[in-house]
């Protein structure tokens, strides 16, 4: 005899129209629907990688929907880099420049893409990917739409160097040397 146990990890579907928060104060009208948090995002170049969110914390009105939304603003020379939602598929959009992507898959086979300028393209929930900008003059930016009103980034070198993993098993792990582990993990508190 097998059992099987299934687990769920995105957003449970609502029986109403939308959920109202037990803490909302205000009232219900267009402006409970409305997200401002993007205003101005375009006034000044990032100097570093940099994504803003509109989720159900920045967000209360996802809350129940299934969706969530970034934009993703990279200057010349950046990255996101490899990292995983384990709650939601992700949906991006190339708005201005170019990015490489790529994801892996469960096989471990790499897929990459050259996206231009009005590009789409998908990654998997749960899959490793990373986005990056090689061009070394000009920025890109993306807007990045989530199956999920609360979509996690787990960054992996940091989930995996940063949380107390033993060295020895580390290097192990990675076939290498406790004096090498180290090194990475001083150049990830930096």
């Amino acid at each position: 005899m097998s059992t099987s146990i299934r687990a769920l990890a995105s957003d449970p579907d609502i029986i109403s129209d939308f959920i109202v928060s037990q803490n909302f104060n205000g009232t219900i009208d267009g402006s409970f629907f409305t997200f401002t948090g993007f205003r101005g995002i375009f006034d000044q170049a990032p100097k570093t990688f940099k994504g803003s969110k509109a989720s159900l914390v920045e967000f209360p009105a996802l809350n129940g929907q299934s969706v969530s939304y970034a934009v993703l603003q990279f200057p010349p020379n950046t990255l996101f880099p490899p990292h995983t939602r384990p709650d939601a598929t992700g949906l991006l959009f190339l708005v201005d420049g170019s990015l490489e992507v790529g994801l892996i898959d469960t096989k471990n086979n790499l897929y990459t893409q050259k996206l231009q300028t009005g590009d789409l393209f998908i990654f998997p929930k749960g899959l490793v990917h990373y986005q990056c900008n090689s061009d070394p003059q000009r920025p890109a930016t993306a807007i990045a739409a989530f199956g999920s009103s609360s979509a996690r980034a787990v960054t992996v070198l940091p989930a995996v160097f940063t949380t107390g993993i033993d060295d020895v098993i580390l290097a192990k792990s990675f076939n290498t040397d406790v004096g090498t582990i180290e090194k990475i993990k001083a150049g990830l508190t930096h």
